[in-house]
């Protein structure tokens, strides 16, 4: 894998290490001022839900850093391309039932990531 398609995993990973943060730990203090359009009253009643995505979000982070890890080039392919194209489509996912920013922030650097991967075969 290219010096390029590791950073871009790093930094995919290191995202969905922040959600899992937002989401787990700092669902009532700060995730009110990134999800501004979600009612306030609402963040103490989701705290539960959110909690259990960011542990979603924890997974795919560990999966794409695992990635990295494995000596196996054909594995490590393999791994990165599943893990960066479940972010893709929970990117997708998102943009299609919450907010478009979302296939932004978190599809469209997994994109980058299968396009370079694939594109190194």
């Amino acid at each position: 894998m290219n010096i390029l398609s590791q950073i871009i995993i790093v930094f995919v990973a290191i995202l969905h290490l922040y959600f899992l943060w937002l989401e787990m730990f700092a669902w009532t203090t700060k995730a009110p001022k990134v999800f501004r359009n979600f009612p306030k009253e609402l963040f103490p009643k989701t705290k539960t839900l959110a909690a259990n995505q960011g542990l979603y979000n924890g997974f795919l982070a560990a999966g794409l850093l695992w990635s990295l890890t494995i000596r196996n080039p054909v594995w490590s392919h393999k791994i990165a391309i599943f893990f960066l194209s479940c972010v893709l489509i929970a990117g997708l996912y998102g943009a299609l039932t919450a907010s478009k920013k979302i296939f932004l922030v978190q599809g469209l650097p997994a994109l980058i990531g299968l396009l370079l991967i694939l594109s190194s075969f």
